[in-house]
């Protein structure tokens, strides 16, 4: 690939308390990417580090013109973290990649590879991976099987941090709790082109993970958030409509065996219709039917509230398509399920 070829490429890594891999993290980066991209830039985002990273980073910063840093008051998170990077972006293609050097930066161009050939989200897939089996591969090995299997989006680890991105997309895709893994299921959603690539993964050398087994019940939480969001951000009265025609028919069903218990009693029995247990079963699910279809309701204003008001269109486009004046602001890139 000739150099006018080449992408522009802006890198985004997260840092927390990783002062003792930070210098040799900038060189390896600095050392790869002329070789990959026609211009580029690194961003550091200090998510609130207190063992000095700030301090090395700042001086980095100083004699390196293409490494820019951000600074967090405290620690608000990978997510966080990466959310600031993307906002702050100007190249075509971004890319993640952790700071403790699991990731190795040489895997980049494997990835913009992949971009060039027409991909707008390239995971890497860390086949080999240098970690606790019990403690973080076995977790990681369902999540991402039940991820892949909810999302509809086949990746083998969606918790590689090595990702790269068309900047256009990430335009699109608003960031909460802790929904970075789950950015190629919100971009293929978008209609994104979602690949992945086999990368290397190191022992990790210093210091110690931010991440525990304590995350499987937050990834289960974030994943049915994505569920949600996926399939039913703009018409939630069809699942929570749903959940109250299932509870209402349960009651109507249940209230009819209760009067036929009542006047159709077996042999030899007179059953008391104010004792019997199925009586409160079906008020209570005729009372949850009407609750819940007033949820759905209430969710369909919310929704319509949220898109008329700041103009958020339910729809992308694809291209670089002329705007329309009656287009909503926004509805310029990828083209989306409504």
């Amino acid at each position: 690939m000739s150099r006018a070829e080449r992408p522009t490429v802006s890198v985004v890594v997260p840092i927390f308390n990783e002062a003792a891999t930070i210098e040799r993290l900038i060189d390896e980066l600095s050392s790869v990417l002329p070789g990959c991209c026609r211009e580029y830039e690194i961003l550091i985002i200090d998510d609130g580090s207190s063992d000095g990273s700030a301090e090395l980073l700042d001086k980095a910063a100083a004699r390196d013109p293409h490494l820019h840093v951000v600074h967090f008051r405290t620690n608000f998170g990978q997510t966080a973290a990466l959310s600031a990077g993307f906002h702050r972006a100007r190249f075509e293609v971004v890319v993640t990649l952790d700071a403790d050097l699991q990731n190795d930066p040489a895997d980049i161009p494997a990835l913009l590879d992949k971009i060039a050939q027409g991909n707008d989200i390239v995971s890497g897939w860390r086949h080999q991976r240098q970690d606790p089996f019990w403690t973080r591969r076995v977790p990681s090995y369902v999540a991402n099987r039940l991820i892949s299997r909810i999302t509809g989006v086949r990746l083998h680890d969606y918790g590689c941090t090595l990702k790269a991105y068309r900047r256009e997309l990430l335009q699109h895709i608003q960031l909460y709790g802790e929904l970075h893994r789950f950015i190629p299921a919100l971009g293929a959603w978008a209609g994104a082109a979602v690949a992945e690539v086999p990368v290397r993964h190191h022992p990790r050398r210093h210091g110690r993970s931010n991440y525990g087994l304590s995350r499987v019940f937050k990834v289960l939480l974030d994943l049915l958030t994505v569920k949600f969001l996926l399939d039913y951000a703009t018409r939630p009265i069809h699942v929570f409509g749903a959940i109250g025609f299932a509870s209402g028919l349960m009651g109507v069903l249940t209230l009819g065996a209760t009067v036929l218990l009542r006047f159709l009693p077996p042999p030899g029995e007179r059953l008391d219709m104010s004792g019997n247990p199925l009586l409160y079963i079906s008020l209570l699910a005729i009372l949850f039917a009407g609750l819940f279809v007033a949820i759905g309701l209430l969710a369909e204003l919310l929704v319509r509230t949220y898109h008329e008001t700041q103009r958020k269109p339910i729809y992308v486009i694809r291209g670089p398509a002329a705007a329309r004046t009656d287009e909503p602001d926004g509805a310029d890139d990828f083209s989306a399920r409504g």
